[in-house]
């Protein structure tokens, strides 16, 4: 691995492009199943659409992360030449996506119409199309080990399409990343509002309203480009996530069983935040100085929270 990467592979593109940095961590979705407390059609049609493009969004991550993975041992101004010390790593295979970008497409043309967010998704969907079959050759052909045979001129052909073709992919993610973030924000409230109305604060508010406060926290980690975290916008964050913990303690106190499966590492992340913080203070902010571990660790536990609040919803159903 070349020593020079910010943080490690599983950070994902979060800190890996020359562009600005899409989002790669996982994003939770609206709780669709939640019916009982949002029964307004239109919020309703709301978080389908939020689902479908949240779903296309956190399984195309792995073109993200395989490319990350090349990147690690490619020099990406030359090319490969077959002669790497760390070639074997090759890429690592997708996802098949097709039936993603089919419910994507189809909640492109159903209401409620978004048109920025509509036109962002379809345009990332024709990116990631262009980049997917480029990565699957890449994939095989360093996996068979084919540039033994051809001292990697498929390998330099592949990479002259496959630069182009990513760049443009994380170009298209960060647009549509940045529409959705804002429609899902608008949609949480909504949703919260709802569930309060119809039941209070129970395991279902207390599970989404920890989970919208926690991707609040991940909207201001550093990326690439933006290595320095503003601390005042982190801190605004972190009060936010300290809050909903609080809020949970609170409805754990007369709810024994508290919330399902997330309650004990949503509470350890809140550690892990301040500890990050208290480093990000020493360095003025700047992850590179002693906190990309840290920062690898926390979107680590918060891909892993986004897994268990998902199972957790359908629990409290």
């Amino acid at each position: 691995m070349k020593a020079s990467r910010l943080l490690s592979l599983s950070l994902a593109a979060l800190l890996s492009t020359a562009c600005a940095a899409p989002l790669a961590f996982a994003q939770a979705a609206p709780q669709s199943g939640a019916k009982r407390p949002a029964q307004d059609p239109e919020l309703q049609a709301a978080i389908a659409k939020s689902n479908a493009y949240t779903s296309l969004s956190n399984r195309t991550i792995r073109a993200i992360e395989s490319w990350d993975r090349y990147k690690s041992w490619v020099d990406m101004k030359k090319g490969p030449t077959g002669k790497e010390r760390y070639i074997s790593y090759g890429l690592y295979s997708l996802y098949d996506v097709k039936d993603e970008i089919a419910k994507a497409e189809a909640a492109a043309g159903q209401p409620p119409a978004q048109p920025e967010l509509d036109g962002a998704v379809k345009r990332y969907i024709a990116a990631y199309q262009e980049l997917a079959p480029l990565i699957t050759r890449a994939e095989r052909y360093y996996e068979r080990k084919d540039y033994r045979d051809d001292n990697a001129a498929e390998g330099r052909e592949l990479h002259a399409k496959m630069v182009p073709a990513a760049e443009a992919f994380m170009r298209e993610r960060t647009a549509f990343s940045v529409q959705l973030n804002g429609y899902k924000k608008g949609i949480d409230t909504r949703e919260l509002a709802a569930i309060e109305a119809s039941e209070g604060r129970l395991a279902r508010w207390q599970l989404r309203n920890i989970m919208i406060n926690a991707r609040a926290v991940m909207d201001v980690m550093p990326s690439n480009e933006s290595p320095i975290v503003d601390l005042v916008a982190f801190d605004t964050a972190l009060a936010g996530y300290s809050g909903a913990i609080k809020e949970m303690d609170r409805f754990k106190d007369s709810n024994p069983s508290g919330v399902p499966m997330i309650d004990s590492s949503a509470s350890t992340w809140l550690g892990s935040l301040r500890d990050f913080r208290e480093k990000l203070g020493k360095s003025k902010g700047d992850v590179r100085k002693g906190a990309a571990n840290d920062a690898n660790r926390i979107v680590s536990s918060y891909n892993m929270m986004v897994s268990m609040s998902d199972s957790a919803a359908r629990m409290i159903r």
